[in-house]
């Protein structure tokens, strides 16, 4: 199975944080020149993991702003002469103070939350696109309540939807040009951000008793799966909407949790 990535023009966007930098130590470790895109500390994580010997890149990248993500594609491409696998894995979501009803959602997030995880999905895959040759991979992380939603998140429920079904539009479209597209659902990630918000120990239970597997994912894991189907290993495989939750979305835990 050949999951080498040696010489290969990685691009991960949101790649400072906690999944990011998982698939960052991945791809590194398995040769491939990372480039980390990120709003914030792009350039201070690259330094990181070129001090651990590796070779990372780091571009200041706003995925909102087309003109901006269309210049970083073009200089990244001009550096390093083709773009291979391209991971749009920048995204927000709400936090517990503003998961509300439909009625009472703020229209000030749904606007945000769409601005970044859907059309800043399109606009890095539009701009990456004519960079991208064959062999090529795109992998956009998505999440299981793109799949089955969760009460209260309508506009990450309405973005996740929208990547996925994005993810098979253009897995079509790119077909002959034999680019591959495909999108990975994370589950509930063992991460700064999720640790906090199911911090109390009843809720984490509450939380863990819908998993089958009884805990959550790690960073790592969901890198292992970027890793599989953005690789040669994989060469077949595009258009997929791929679960890594645990067994969460088996029965439809998600919608009564």
């Amino acid at each position: 199975m050949n999951i080498s990535f040696k010489d290969k023009v990685i691009v991960i966007t949101g790649a400072s944080g906690g999944i990011g930098q998982g698939m960052v130590r991945l791809f590194t470790a398995e040769g491939a020149k990372v480039v980390l895109c990120a709003n914030v500390g792009a350039e201070e994580t690259a330094e990181k993991f070129r001090g651990d010997g590796f070779e990372a890149y780091g571009y200041t990248l706003d995925i909102t702003d087309r003109e901006n993500v269309r210049n970083i594609m073009g200089e990244i491409a001009k550096t390093f002469g083709k773009i291979d696998v391209l991971v749009n894995n920048a995204g927000i979501n709400v936090g517990p103070d503003q998961r509300k009803f439909v009625n009472d959602f703020s229209d000030e997030w749904w606007d945000k939350i769409l601005d970044v995880d859907l059309t800043g999905t399109y606009n890095c895959t539009k701009e990456a696109v004519p960079f991208m040759s064959e062999g090529s991979s795109i992998v956009n992380i998505s999440s299981i309540v793109g799949l089955v939603p969760l009460r209260n998140q309508c506009a990450f429920a309405a973005a996740k939807a929208g990547v996925n079904n994005f993810t098979q539009a253009i897995a079509m479209e790119l077909a002959p040009k034999k680019i591959r597209a495909n999108a990975i659902c994370p589950g509930t990630i063992g991460i700064a951000i999720t640790n906090e918000l199911w911090k109390e120990d009843s809720v984490m239970q509450g939380l863990l008793s819908h998993i089958p597997m009884g805990r959550q994912g790690t960073p790592e894991e969901i890198a292992n799966a970027t890793a599989f189907i953005a690789s040669d290993a994989a060469s077949y495989i595009t258009g997929a909407v791929l679960p890594v939750d645990g067994g969460w979305t088996c029965g439809g835990f998600v919608r009564n949790f």
